[in-house]
């Protein structure tokens, strides 16, 4: 199973929220660049991003960012935030980042999401964040009345590479993610899972290891490295980095979309 460090952009800065709530904001480090370094040098064999400013505003707001990580590690990196026409995916394309992440769009425009599918194969990766049950976009300001499970079978069916299942009452807090949601997940499709939210510890990555034979093939994990809960180079070692020959082609593995 993949470890995923988490850099959550917002002004420019690595922050993190709690429970996606943009008034509850800590700034971890003025320069992402930095920390998207010290990640690769950990053992990190990709990154994932995401522009709470685009997410909210429906536009990629942080793209000088994104750009100089992307040109500052070797590693890939994946990003979401504000991803909602062709010509934004294909800008963010063009600055190097190899997985876009799709959120709202999902929701709001489907047919939108296969095109870029068809356009970009094993490259476009929906994000569903979910409370309690329900799919929330636009930054996690709004919840649908859409069902997560139905709207990740609609997105497999769409041509999505793989899903970043996001608890949202798991977010930031610390306290473990949430494994009967993602076993039921994985029940339902067949495309790879990535989890997102909550993880705390080796032990959290260990619980969502024994859930990789039914396809979470990776974990993505923000607040427990910036607060040195998990060291990341332990944690690849303890959970190892995925079985490769089980993901797609040129697909390696929240998400705010």
């Amino acid at each position: 199973m993949e470890v995923i460090p988490a850099i959550d952009l917002l002004g420019g800065k690595c922050v993190r929220l709690y429970q996606g709530d943009y008034a509850q904001s800590q700034v971890f480090n003025d320069n992402p660049v930095d920390v998207a370094r010290q990640w690769e040098e950990e053992g990190a064999t990709r990154i994932h991003i995401v522009d709470l400013d685009g997410a909210k505003t429906g536009e990629p707001v942080n793209l000088n960012a994104i750009a100089s990580i992307a040109a500052a590690v070797s590693v890939p990196i994946e990003v979401g935030g504000g991803l909602r026409s062709c010509d934004r995916v294909r800008e963010l394309f063009a600055l190097g980042v190899r997985w876009a992440i799709l959120g709202t769009v999902a929701v709001e425009q489907p047919d939108l999401v296969e095109t870029l599918c068809t356009e970009f194969p094993s490259q476009i990766i929906v994000g569903i964040d979910a409370r309690n049950g329900k799919v929330a976009t636009r930054g996690w300001l709004e919840t649908s009345e859409v069902d997560a499970k139905t709207l990740a079978t609609q997105m497999e069916d769409r041509g999505a590479a793989a899903i970043i299942y996001t608890d949202i009452h798991r977010d930031g807090t610390l306290t473990g993610p949430n494994l009967d949601a993602l076993r039921e997940l994985c029940q339902t499709i067949s495309i790879p899972v990535i989890a997102s939210g909550g993880v705390s510890s080796i032990t959290d990555l260990l619980s969502l290891l024994a859930l990789e034979p039914q396809g979470v093939i990776g974990a993505i994990v923000g607040r427990a490295l910036y607060t040195g809960d998990i060291s990341l180079g332990e944690a690849v070692r303890a959970v190892g980095q995925g079985r490769l020959q089980d993901i797609p082609p040129d697909l390696g593995f929240s998400s705010f979309a």
